[in-house]
């Protein structure tokens, strides 16, 4: 029954977006506010190509993706404080030795890129006064990404169905948000009861503190596991040239969830800003109880843990990550360089080292090329990932 009511409400939202010049051009009381709403309305197009190769022990073939994401976002302009939006999604392979998860390319590493057309947003707005309401399909991004995010890395993101309410007054800021359906990255739509709760507040430019809960109560059995409820803080803070960061969160089992367990998350960052080089050395911890490691399902992963993927999810003896960071700006090109040891919470195992390289550079302010790399190197023989090679090559354009 959820899944015949999801699907009707995102016909109709998307219905009333296509219909949306349609009926502002029906009306005659307000012309000039419609006609302000059409003429405020944008169109934007996007396109993304990249090249992704990887090289994964025990896996005899390398895989190599091509891949071009197209994306047409249209947005409407604003009245009577309603506003509408909708975003499609086209994602080709061009060169397909890869294991996309949808293509049955087994024999090949995972690239989590599988072709297809996706509506990735589709929403109606109310906006008025610090108060803002969003129904339908839509983008939700919550503070780093590291609990909720959109996993803008990969060609399908990840967006969700439901109800967010917003309300911003001065430093303070709140957000809840009641989605029914995750539309995942590789577009399977994942059900489900979650409510997720973000509040913020601006001591002053430099510190920032957030608080953040989060329900988790999946429907399918598959999905139990990841049933979990999740509360926690964040700080960001600035002391001239330092930089400090830290999280701090616990996390239980929620709804059908089989395992009882009670989890920490701990991360803890600092920095310091030379100039043309900022460093950055962190401690993150997904804690482990009673056999199950602390996990965000819903979450930016590739973030996070190393760029080469091999921790998507926590290991039941949890994971600690000690990485240490350096990036800045060279002749318009952006760098960065860390380096990450694995080891875990629990049973001491050491889960291995990894090499993340990154070098972008905007051309104009419709172009853009980036280069990127990680290298994973395994562990304790049996229980770590094994050795893992990834490159990437991606050109945008934006219009």
């Amino acid at each position: 029954m959820k899944k015949a009511v999801n699907k009707f409400t995102l016909s109709l939202i998307t219905t009333a977006i296509l219909a949306a010049p349609t009926v502002f051009a029906g009306e005659t009381e307000h012309g000039k506010g419609i006609t302000q709403a059409l003429s405020d309305s944008t169109v934007n197009v996007e396109l993304r190509a990249r090249y992704e190769g990887v090289d994964q022990d025990g896996i005899d073939k390398d895989a190599s993706a091509a891949t071009l994401k197209s994306r047409i976002t249209i947005k409407t302009g604003s009245y009577n404080n309603f506003s509408m939006g909708l975003e499609v999604d086209k994602v080709d392979a061009l060169v397909d030795d890869y294991n996309s998860k949808k293509n049955g390319n087994s024999q090949y590493p995972v690239v989590a890129d599988p072709q297809g057309t996706d509506v990735n947003q589709a929403y109606i707005k109310y906006a008025n006064d610090g108060f803002s309401t969003v129904v339908g399909r839509q983008r939700i991004l919550h503070n780093n990404q590291r609990f909720v995010g959109g996993v803008g890395w990969r060609q399908n993101e990840q967006t969700y169905d439901g109800v967010r309410a917003q309300y911003k007054a001065d430093a303070f800021s709140v957000d809840y948000s009641y989605i029914q359906n995750i539309n995942d990255i590789t577009a399977n739509n994942v059900k489900g009861d979650f409510h997720l709760v973000n509040a913020n507040y601006n001591i002053n430019k430099a510190h920032n503190i957030s608080g953040f809960a989060y329900l988790l109560d999946y429907d399918a059995i598959e999905q139990y596991k990841n049933s979990s409820s999740t509360v926690g803080a964040l700080y960001k803070g600035k002391f001239g040239k330092f930089l400090v960061n830290a999280s701090l969160a616990s996390q239980s089992d929620n709804g059908d969830n089989p395992m009882n367990y009670s989890a920490m998350y701990i991360n803890a960052e600092a920095g310091y800003n030379f100039g043309p080089v900022t460093v950055l050395g962190g401690y993150e911890l997904l804690g482990s109880d009673n056999g199950v490691g602390f996990n965000t399902p819903l979450a930016t992963k590739h973030k996070f843990n190393g760029w080469a993927d091999k921790f998507l999810g926590t290991p039941s003896e949890g994971l600690q990550d000690v990485y240490l960071t350096a990036k800045g700006k060279v002749s318009g090109v952006k760098w960065s360089a860390t380096y990450h040891d694995f080891s875990s919470d629990v049973d001491s195992i050491d889960f291995g080292s990894e090499l993340n390289l990154v070098a972008t550079y905007q051309i104009n302010k419709n172009y853009g090329v980036l280069v990127k790399a990680a290298n994973y190197g395994e562990g304790d023989d049996g229980v770590s990932p094994t050795d893992t090679n990834k490159i990437w090559l991606q050109l945008t354009a934006k219009f």
